[in-house]
């Protein structure tokens, strides 16, 4: 009754009737939006209130009409309110990659009408099925319209990649049989978007092209260089990174008698956030991919959301090709990992030169945007992982670094986390301290030995525990005329939960140091044997 109308529920009053294809465009609009409910027989504006509905008195039959009519499990209940009968109908939503249509129109819900679906909402529901457009056949095409200097960039990287040498007499039409780029005698889309020339892909398929520009500053206004890359992938990979290499300041830093040398962007990152950008990009959307570089930041744009599934909370652990041909390809000759581990390594790679981990701000369901800062956060934190040895950090996995990093940025750690916690602390890279919800974690004392801030790991680990106690009875001594409350206890010992200072309050009690008189927030605590100068226990 107080939840907010929308896609996902719709109130009718239908007092006397309902008309029942309003009911199935309703449930339609419901299903293409995820499912929900339609509830007839209660106002719609709030605040709501039960006026009863005598709409569909055989609701069975309805069931079963809208079943017939939408080919969907639709169900129903009835509620038998005081203030009269409620019917709910309850709408699975749409099967994958299948909208749902009535009277020819795909139904949707936009405010309080409904319209038909847009083009791009239908594109992105039939898109759920998984088709690859890079493995359909683009028509018109032959040998001609690709670059045979692509074609054998790719086979020099497919025989490194395999050691297979017999792919060097190959001919270049059954090179391209074998990797599937050539399928029954017809160029894949994938052919086209990595080996194809500049005429063949304005002709037949123009958003596939990367453009890159170059800004100083943030600020709005012409790029300062810019170049459009129409052409087949393996035509100008190299070339682009070049580009981006050329303003790729290093940063210095002192490590002892050594300096440290870290670019702003790192190769193994860039390379694998364009590769991300050409394989899971949408190529049925009419936009390019863009790589914006500024001194200390890159923004790479592809057209397209998120592949169905993936979020940017799951993008770590889930893999799902947009165009598995192009990938397919990618993975022959080593580009990716077949593992799909490009993303995993964007921010293991990140973290271990303490720059911020790669985000996703501005990302919607039309494009994706990943933003790179490649700004050295923490110098010393490097001079750490050095420490910990890269033996050690080879066996991280990525579960690691990402706890790592929240670790040495003092951020909590999420639950899906916790259980890599114990790991951390056997490999001697963290330390815990505290019991149960006070527990905590921190850099191990080696870090802070290191960066010279002994006193900074005193303070995050806290005092030992009968130092604590110690600090809690000189406060108690210094107010014996008054007495100590609870609050001011806690004052004493601000790194602690109320939790722990009560505990360790409760261990002085036990050990006859102190006692309390008075309950609840007013209770006051006073040293033993001073009876001469604080108030008598109570009996």
């Amino acid at each position: 009754m107080t939840s907010k109308e929308g896609e996902h529920l719709e109130f009718k009053e239908a007092k006397k009737s309902f008309h029942f294809n309003t009911l199935v465009e309703y449930c339609a609009a419901m299903a293409n939006e995820g499912g929900g409910k339609v509830v007839l027989g209660v106002t719609d504006k709030r605040p709501r209130s039960v006026v009863g509905s005598q709409a569909f008195k055989q609701p069975e039959r309805t069931r079963f009409g809208l079943i017939e009519q939408l080919h969907l499990n639709i169900d129903f209940s009835l509620v038998n309110h005081p203030e009269g009968r409620v019917l709910i109908f309850y709408v699975p939503t749409h099967p994958i990659g299948n909208p749902i249509k009535y009277k020819g129109v795909y139904w949707h819900r936009q405010g309080d009408s409904l319209i038909a679906m847009s083009e791009d909402r239908l594109r992105g529901i039939f898109a759920e099925a998984g088709h690859d457009f890079s493995a359909d056949i683009c028509a018109s095409t032959t040998m001609d319209d690709l670059d045979t200097g692509a074609i054998e960039n790719f086979r020099k990287r497919w025989i490194n990649k395999s050691g297979n040498q017999g792919l060097t007499t190959l001919t270049r039409k059954q090179l391209l049989n074998d990797a599937e780029a050539l399928v029954d005698g017809g160029l894949t889309y994938a052919a086209l978007i990595l080996f194809g020339t500049r005429k063949a892909l304005g002709r037949h398929l123009a958003q596939a092209e990367v453009i890159f520009e170059y800004r100083p500053s943030a600020a709005s206004g012409p790029a300062q260089q810019r170049k459009e890359f129409r052409q087949g992938f393996f035509s100008f990979y190299d070339e682009l990174w070049n580009l981006i290499n050329l303003r790729n300041d290093i940063q210095h830093f002192q490590s002892g008698l050594f300096v440290l040398d870290i670019p702003t962007f790192s190769e193994r990152v860039v390379r694998e956030a364009v590769l991300n950008a050409v394989s899971h990009r949408d190529y049925q959307l009419g936009g390019s991919v863009f790589v914006r570089q500024q001194p200390r930041r890159l923004i790479l744009e592809s057209p397209g959301g998120f592949p169905v599934g993936i979020t940017e909370q799951n993008i770590l652990d889930r893999q799902a090709p947009r165009n598995r041909r192009i990938a397919d390809i990618f993975a022959k000759c080593g580009l990716v990992e077949r593992s799909g581990q490009g993303m995993n390594l964007m921010f293991e790679l990140s973290i271990q030169e303490s720059k911020p981990m790669p985000d996703f701000t501005g990302t919607d369901q039309y494009q994706v945007i990943l933003n790179l800062n490649g700004e050295v956060q923490d110098p010393r934190f490097l001079q750490f992982l050095e420490k910990v040895g890269w033996e050690t950090l080879d066996l991280f996995s990525t579960a690691d670094f990402l706890l790592l990093d929240y670790i040495h940025r003092e951020c909590k750690v999420p639950n899906q986390l916790q259980n890599r916690l114990q790991s951390l602390v056997e490999k001697g890279v963290v330390e815990r301290f505290g019991r149960g919800r006070g527990v905590k974690y921190i850099l191990s004392r080696r870090y802070y030995k290191m960066v010279n801030e002994k006193g900074a790991y005193t303070r995050k680990k806290g005092l030992d525990r009968e130092t604590n106690k110690s600090l809690l009875l000189k406060h108690i001594e210094e107010n014996v005329r008054t007495g100590s409350r609870l609050k001011e206890l806690m004052q004493v010992l601000p790194a602690l939960s109320k939790d722990q200072v009560q505990k360790l309050v409760a261990e002085l009690k036990k050990e006859g140091k102190i006692y309390k008189i008075g309950a609840t927030k007013a209770a006051l605590w006073y040293l033993e044997n001073t009876e001469s100068i604080a108030p008598l226990k109570k009996k």
